[in-house]
């Protein structure tokens, strides 16, 4: 994997883990937190390639309109022991769990 490759996989982690308990984010927002709006896919690849680790919360990342990951059912579970609410077409409840994070203002160059 090269450096910048690297170096986005460990942003993805470090947002992913303060997800919230109850609450959820989509690849694109994740992507745009960490720098590249177009790579929502690369979240997702960082997702699949995701170390082993506890604190990591890749099961509170869903896609734009609230879908778990295909073929992984203990995705849902595992949100609906936190809180996280299902719509009748099998999608997070995205108005009530969507994580409103907001970002800080680029402190860099000057005006």
């Amino acid at each position: 994997m090269d450096e910048t490759l690297r170096e986005f996989f460990n942003d993805v982690y470090e947002i992913t883990r303060q997800i919230p308990r109850g609450k959820v984010l989509t690849y694109g927002r994740i992507a745009a937190l960490a720098g590249r709006p177009q790579h929502a896919r690369w979240v997702g690849r960082a997702m699949a390639q995701s170390p082993d680790d506890k604190t990591l919360s890749c099961h509170r990342v869903v896609n734009s309109v609230g879908q778990t990951a295909p073929g992984w059912p203990q995705q849902r579970t595992q949100l609906e022991s936190e809180g996280v609410t299902f719509r009748a077409n099998g999608c997070v409840d995205m108005k009530k769990h969507l994580w409103e994070i907001l970002t800080a203002p680029h402190s860099g160059g000057s005006s």
